[in-house]
């Protein structure tokens, strides 16, 4: 993707107005805030893409956090759940630096690209399906724009919306031939990209020992071997 279409992309998708529900809420999130953040002005719109234009690795998480993304307006940017990622993403040569705490703050990817299933922070972080398929024409283009060699699908829910793109192509039949798993890699077709699946680096999984930094740091490692 050339950094143009990039541009025309981000533009598109900070402006979308698709799901009315959705931009109330994050309207809504932007003016009440949190205690510990009420000296932000919170982004509280639809959140971009983020990384390399060039990226041949892409990372599909769910949606945007109330108080994280939605509040800084970068993906996985300002809550525990990035905190996760960007240390793994670190650590395999993905991110110039261990941590994302706002705009501004040094942070690049290298060959990696940062979105979203839903571009929106989500009442409850739970989309409704007609919302998901409104956000997908943002993820196709993604798709049809980046070099693509592997996709990590953090969690389920951004698992089987990538693979609903693929089965709509016809690359796939069903989804039900591939069953989610934590590090579990998947060949879908010649030239297309390697899919592996991660549980999602959610407070609720990190805090409960469902994932850990070794477990999601093998994900990407996996990652950066294909791409080697």
């Amino acid at each position: 993707m050339n950094c143009t279409a990039l541009k025309v992309l981000i533009n598109d998708v900070v402006n979308c107005r698709l799901c009315p529900r959705l931009i109330a809420y994050c309207q809504e999130v932007a003016h009440v805030k949190r205690k510990a953040y009420r000296d932000w002005v919170y982004w509280g719109k639809p959140v971009p893409p983020f990384g390399d234009a060039s990226a041949r690795l892409l990372i599909l998480g769910l949606a945007p956090a109330a108080h994280g993304a939605n509040r800084t307006g970068r993906m996985f940017t300002g809550d525990r759940s990035g905190e996760f990622l960007y240390r793994a993403m670190y650590r395999s040569g993905f991110a110039s630096q261990p941590t994302s705490v706002a705009k501004g703050d040094g942070l690049r990817l290298s060959d990696a690209y940062i979105s979203a299933s839903v571009r929106c922070a989500p009442p409850d972080n739970k989309p409704l399906p007609a919302e998901i398929r409104n956000c997908r024409r943002y993820l196709e283009w993604e798709l049809d724009m980046l070099p693509l060699r592997v996709v990590i699908a953090l969690g389920r829910i951004a698992f089987d919306v990538y693979l609903s793109v693929l089965r709509d192509r016809g690359i796939i039949r069903s989804r039900s031939e591939f069953v989610f798993a934590h590090n579990r890699e998947f060949t879908i077709a010649p030239g297309q990209p390697v899919l592996i699946a991660s549980y999602h680096p959610s407070q609720q999984n990190t805090s409960t020992g469902k994932l850990t930094d070794a477990m999601l740091l093998a994900v990407f490692k996996r990652a950066r071997k294909h791409l080697e």
